[in-house]
């Protein structure tokens, strides 16, 4: 088990769990554990989204990188996928992204990636743990000339938007988008620095909503985790789409004209369509977890597309796409790898591929993503101590549950239990074809879940 890495970095509350002091550590250790094979100085970009805390845990982090003698770009607030895109981009020896994502203001998060552009494997993870909880942390300390040196290079946003530029505006010219309007909510996180810009120079008409951040209105009723602000937007404004960031920039959520959710999964049957049609899908196989719903199952057979489930994270979804040579995948939170371009979750370059796709097949919205039918899914969280929450599979009555209920669907729904990567949290995720009922079942195991596992 490990100490201080989840599924997605370091994650906790800023300041009194995620302390500039474990932050310092975090750096020193993960500086020597990245760069340890190679013969110079190693050169470390540092981003962060837009919360109050992210100068605060920049700071400990430039500390830690220079006391160990690693040279520092400061990228300042920039999206999660412009890091990685940059890091590979620009040869840097690794890089580290300050942000917890999709969650509230008072959280904050360390995501380290690799001189690939990658987020690093549970491995280095797990190596990095060592080297801060033993006493070679110590060891790692610069002296005289050796000590490290930081620069500030907010400039290398514009490398990001050219980025955009080079791969669509070409193709983006010949397309009619005379009366396609979006609506775009950058969450008043790392894209309201850059969506605007790349959106305008991609002549694509726009409406910004929640661009404004203070440090701590990030993803507060907006963004892709609070859709309700843009649906009612897109309605009433009779946009032709609209486009939900989240805080860090790596995924991307979207509505329809009519202001139907476009999850993940739509997104990844979109996308496939258009890329089969184009011969550009690798092997003709979408990636997804097993978060995924059925309809993209379902989708994928009647298109005669191969079908490949991994574990939840969009780390497990990458490691499936590399090993086998896929080139699209991605969860249903809007995390989406398109591999010909970035290898993690983009959530502007997602909207771009979602936009071509639309314009292309010169219909609605919510024409183009009718082509997948969504099982109803009910997501109930089950609030338990953090030490039991790997139990859920040990005690049989929660098991004597869950298979009844499997037995009773016969493969027209299905029952996920998970542990939060993050959270001191069980998450019992129900499909079926009767919301109500699989509402009832959802809340009842997650009720036996919270007695058994307090």
């Amino acid at each position: 088990m490990r100490k201080y890495f989840g599924t997605d970095g370091i994650r906790r509350i800023a300041n009194t769990e995620l302390t500039p002091e474990l932050v310092y550590k975090v750096a020193k250790a993960g500086a020597y554990v990245l760069s340890k094979h190679t013969d110079h100085a190693p050169t470390i970009f540092i981003g962060r989204d837009t919360r109050i805390s992210g100068t605060l845990i920049e700071s400990a982090m430039i500390a830690g990188f220079l006391s160990y003698g690693a040279n520092v770009k400061i990228l300042g607030v920039m999206p999660t996928p412009a890091v990685a895109y940059l890091t590979k981009r620009f040869k840097a020896d690794a890089s580290v992204v300050i942000s917890a994502s999709h969650n509230t203001f008072e959280f904050n998060g360390v995501k380290y990636f690799s001189n690939k552009g990658m987020k690093i494997p549970d491995e280095l993870e797990e190596e990095i743990e060592e080297i801060m909880d033993s006493g070679k942390i110590n060891e790692l300390t610069a002296v005289n000339d050796k000590i490290g040196v930081s620069e500030i290079r907010t400039d290398l946003l514009d490398e990001y938007v050219y980025f955009f530029r080079k791969n669509f505006e070409e193709e983006l010219e010949e397309l009619n988008k005379e009366n396609f309007v979006v609506a775009i909510d950058t969450a008043n996180g790392a894209t309201s620095v850059v969506a605007d810009k790349v959106f305008t120079v991609l002549g694509i008409k726009h409406h910004i909503l929640n661009d404004n951040p203070d440090g701590i209105n990030i993803n507060h009723n907006c963004g892709s985790t609070h859709l309700e602000m843009l649906k009612d937007y897109v309605t009433k404004n009779k946009c032709s789409l609209g486009i939900a960031y989240d805080g860090d920039g790596d995924r991307c959520l979207a509505v329809d004209e009519n202001g139907n959710e476009i999850d993940g999964d739509k997104i990844l049957a979109v996308l496939s369509n258009y890329l089969k049609k184009k011969g550009k899908l690798n092997k003709n196989t979408v990636v997804a977890t097993v978060m995924s719903n059925l309809g993209l199952n379902k989708y994928a057979k009647e298109n005669e597309l191969s079908y490949v489930q991994t574990k939840v994270g969009d780390r497990y979804v990458l490691e499936e796409m590399l090993k086998n040579g896929y080139n699209l995948g991605g969860e249903q939170s809007g995390h989406v790898i398109c591999l010909d371009y970035n290898p993690t979750g983009d959530g502007i370059l997602t909207s771009l591929m979602l936009i071509r796709a639309i314009l292309e097949e010169g219909k609605k919205t919510s024409e183009v993503t009718s082509i997948m039918k969504a099982y109803p899914q009910v997501l109930i969280n089950a609030k338990v101590s953090s030490e039991k929450k790997y139990d859920f599979d040990k005690d049989p009555e929660i098991k004597e549950e869950i298979e009844k209920l499997e037995k009773e669907f016969d493969g027209n729904g299905r029952v996920l239990i998970r542990a939060s990567g993050t959270e001191p949290l069980v998450r019992v995720m129900i499909e079926g074809e009767d919301q109500n009922y699989i509402k009832e079942k959802a809340q009842t195991i997650a009720n036996l879940i919270e007695k058994k596992l307090k």
